[in-house]
């Protein structure tokens, strides 16, 4: 499953600030069972528009990691706070099938 959100960098503020702050939180969050990666996009045109996606075995797995939280990761993410506006996007299921053109292999994520 993928957890995907927004990410508005506030006026000031560098997208390269946060990406800082994603990476160590990240680093933590994978090391918790079912953890498959994450991915953090700017959006084309504008460099305060982020999109972030993390991938997940499950739901299940996910909600575990939220339950029993790494505290840092709870203090990187407050760290952040004062520079960005974050809107979940919502938490999305692997789709049943991919078609791809001829010669594509499928990413992994």
């Amino acid at each position: 499953m993928k957890f995907i959100f927004e990410v508005r960098i506030r006026e000031g503020h560098t997208a390269e600030e946060y990406a800082d702050a994603w990476v160590r939180a990240s680093e933590l969050i994978q090391q918790a069972p079912g953890a498959r990666g994450t991915e953090l996009h700017r959006k084309i045109g504008d460099p305060q528009a982020l999109i972030a996606i993390a991938t997940w075995d499950s739901k299940a797995a996910r909600d575990a990691m939220e339950k029993d939280k790494d505290p840092r990761i709870g203090e990187i993410i407050r760290s952040a706070a004062p520079f960005v506006d974050i809107r979940p996007l919502g938490e999305f299921e692997e789709p049943e099938w991919v078609v791809l053109p001829p010669g594509t292999t499928q990413n992994p994520s």
